[in-house]
């Protein structure tokens, strides 16, 4: 895919605008904004440096959608925890909420955000005044917005009221940074507009080498989750209901009751939703994009799932399933929650390991200790420990330091899942909200609920937070899941799931991140978020 090859001088020109300027002339061989955006090659490769926060990674460099979100944000939820190669201080605070407003994950998931939107403003500002085709000038302005959306979308849910930057920031003093938080209501209402306006702009498909690009359907499937978002908690605005069923309903193809031409549908096979073979394919709504060993842009997840000294495979075990106690059982996780017959626990984790070096398998015992073992049939008896298995790559085991798998960041059983909760809190479990549910369990090989068998709203409100559960784990889906999913009392749920998995000392407060300390200092019109002070 082209987007992944970019222009060395469009990176340095959109790095070097987001920078203070402390001086007053332009050092010698620095293109500004302005003296760069000219021609149709920048505006493609302006945008195309935007798309580059999503999959840019390497050796000392982690981003939201490539390992970031894993170190920053997973590990502060009920499925997830540091493994034993997970040494970084930072990480491990979070992962038991001893954080504080100095931790280096939360200052870098703001930082490369707010980074990535200040691209997306210089494109959206630069590109109209630039003479060419209307109908890419439209596309490029609608792919910056989707993205600016997006990145807001996870700003707002992550920090709650945020400073809303939507104009170039070609300032001169460091006191014109100083910019007030706005209400998060406010910070919705503009990824509401830049999602719409998207979708105005954007196509339904695109061809090679374009494919991977943001669509109409990934601007309208996007839109329907923040709708949901608002309509949960904290904001609770339950009108938002209606219109989250309205929009999935416009992105829905129409055998599964939408008036979508999208072509999306779920693969028959859980598995190919994740496999690099079959990447962009119609159940991927919108993804960031990987590609291994080719100039860093490989998923750098893939190693620290798998485990460590295995003969050809290069892992550090860096990210394993929280384990907990249920009765007398102290070594519960995730993986216990998938039914015996659900299909997607086999694909999602696994258990052992094939060395390509000497065909041995090895597997990791609960009590500790490592395995190795000829056959299959000889596995030991004790239980062994799964690992996390979706960006793995079948058809790379001779580089399993990165990944060609993409990052799904919507796909089709998402939007399926968002329809049937937003359905069913408007409505009730009515035709429409099983009908979504079930086909996403009945890929998984699951029986299909009924009303005698979830007969209300609270009981299908519990069931499809957990196959919502069980549909994404791993896919950076849950903690925005658990911030805002709410019991049949309408309280919130958060503190409950983590106390219930050990993390004892979870607070509402946790719900929000702090405002990281070095940007509250830098500006003072930035106030912390409350329980933070």
């Amino acid at each position: 895919m082209k987007i992944l090859k970019y222009s060395i001088l469009s990176l340095a020109v959109l790095s070097t605008v987001s920078c203070k300027k402390f001086l007053t002339e332009d050092p010698e061989g620095i293109l500004t904004s302005d003296q760069y955006y000219k021609t149709q090659a920048d505006a493609v490769n302006g945008v195309n440096a935007i798309y580059f926060s999503l999959n840019q990674g390497g050796s000392s460099l982690q981003t939201p959608y490539n390992t970031l979100f894993n170190t920053g944000m997973n590990m502060a939820d009920d499925d997830e925890d540091p493994g034993p190669g997970a040494t970084n201080p930072d990480v491990r605070s979070l992962s038991v909420l001893a954080h504080s407003s100095t931790n280096l994950r939360i200052y870098e998931i703001w930082q490369q955000h707010y980074a990535t939107i200040r691209r997306a403003n210089i494109a959206i500002a630069k590109i109209p005044s630039i003479e060419f085709d209307a109908n890419l000038k439209g596309r490029l302005i609608g792919e910056a917005k989707f993205l600016r959306g997006l990145y807001y979308f996870n700003l707002v849910r992550l920090y709650g009221d945020v400073p809303l930057i939507t104009e170039t920031q070609d300032f001169i003093k460091a006191s014109d940074y100083a910019i007030a938080k706005s209400p998060s209501t406010d910070v919705y209402l503009q990824i509401e507009k830049d999602l719409k306006e998207a979708a105005d702009a954007l196509p339904v498909s695109y061809t090679s080498p374009n494919v991977g690009r943001a669509t109409k359907g990934a601007a309208k499937a996007l839109l329907a989750k923040v709708y949901l978002t608002k309509a949960s908690l904290p904001l609770n605005i339950t009108a938002h209901y209606a219109d989250a069923v309205r929009v999935a309903e416009e992105v829905l193809s129409p055998g599964d009751g939408g008036t979508g031409n999208f072509g999306y549908d779920l693969f028959d096979n859980y598995a190919d939703a994740f496999l690099p073979a079959s990447k962009n394919g119609k159940e991927h709504i919108f993804s960031a994009q990987f590609k291994s060993n080719s100039q860093g842009q490989g998923n750098n997840e893939n190693p620290r799932a798998i485990m460590s000294n295995i003969p050809g495979l290069t892992g550090n075990y860096a990210h394993m399933t929280r384990f907990y106690t249920v009765g007398a059982d102290k070594f519960y996780s995730i993986y216990k929650l998938y039914p015996a017959n659900d299909k997607r626990r086999d694909v999602t984790f696994v258990t052992r390991y094939t060395s390509p070096n000497n065909g041995n398998f090895y597997s990791l015992g609960i009590d500790g200790k490592a395995y190795t073992y000829k056959v299959a049939d000889a596995a030991p008896t004790v239980e062994l420990v799964p690992f996390f298995n979706k960006f793995w790559d079948p058809n790379s085991t001779a580089i399993t330091s990165e990944s060609s798998a993409n990052v799904p960041i919507i796909r089709y059983s998402d939007l399926l899942l968002i329809h049937a909760e937003a359905e069913n809190e408007l409505n009730g479990p009515t035709t429409k909200a099983f009908k979504s549910l079930n086909k996403v369990r009945r890929r998984a090989g699951l029986p299909e609920l009924t009303l005698t068998t979830t007969p209300d709203r609270n009981a299908f409100r519990e069931a499809v937070y957990l196959d919502r559960r069980l549909e994404l784990v791993y896919e950076y889906q849950r903690w925005f899941d658990l911030i805002r999913q709410k019991d049949a009392n309408g309280n919130s749920t958060f503190v409950a799931n983590l106390h219930k998995v050990g993390k004892t000392n979870a607070k509402d407060k946790h719900r929000l991140y702090p405002i990281p300390q070095s940007e509250i200092d830098n500006n003072p019109l930035l106030k912390q978020n409350t329980g933070w002070e």
